[in-house]
């Protein structure tokens, strides 16, 4: 399927743009993994798997990768449901993440058009069976929620589709512990008035 140059970059543009703005509304960090699960097919008007294009993928990378040459996340790819929803990471962050690695290599026909093409485009290609993501952007309701980390908390896009293809986000944070006398910021008067009477052992 041919897909003509103003779709490309317009795809590309668009990626980058709500990957910046989930960026900054999570406050997404060096090292942090980013899950980005795409169906090509829902971006080209099709049932999701039934109309997969490398070309397409080709375009959601160059977003990505845009927004990565200046705030260095990792990011990481989601097959899709015929390997399991496994995920496509770059060797290095296996290793930094302390994640086991499985065996396969991702087909546009078994695992996805998007998968395969960062498989093809990573340095040193791997495949986790899971990770527990900072962060996660969804191409075409392919459900990524599996791989983010609790508690998920959604970003809402000021462009809502790629193509066809309808785009949910959203960050993580770390869960809220503790009842009514729990604090979540400390400042110096809690520290010398609060510690001295009914503090916990």
């Amino acid at each position: 399927m041919g897909i003509d140059e103003s779709s490309h970059s317009g795809w590309s543009a668009d990626v980058e743009r709500i990957v910046q703005e989930l960026i900054e509304a999570g406050g997404l960090q060096a090292g942090q993994l980013l899950v980005v699960g795409a169906s090509t097919s829902e971006v080209l008007g099709e049932r999701i798997g039934t109309a997969g294009a490398l070309q397409v993928a080709e375009s959601i990378f160059a977003g990505v990768e845009a927004v990565r040459a200046r705030i260095p996340f990792v990011p990481v790819y989601q097959c899709c449901e015929h390997l399991n929803r496994a995920l496509v990471i770059e060797q290095a962050a296996v290793e930094a993440h302390s994640l086991e690695p499985v065996h396969a290599v991702p087909v546009p026909k078994a695992g996805g058009s998007m998968a395969a093409y960062a498989y093809s485009r990573f340095v040193a290609p791997c495949l986790v069976e899971a990770v527990r993501a900072h962060a996660g952007i969804d191409i075409g309701d392919t459900f990524i929620g599996m791989h983010l980390r609790h508690v998920a908390v959604p970003v809402r896009p000021t462009i809502r589709s790629i193509g066809a293809a309808h785009v949910t986000m959203a960050y993580t944070r770390p869960k809220l512990i503790g009842g009514e006398r729990a604090q979540y910021r400390m400042s110096e008067q809690q520290l010398t008035e609060r510690q001295s009477a009914h503090h916990c052992e």
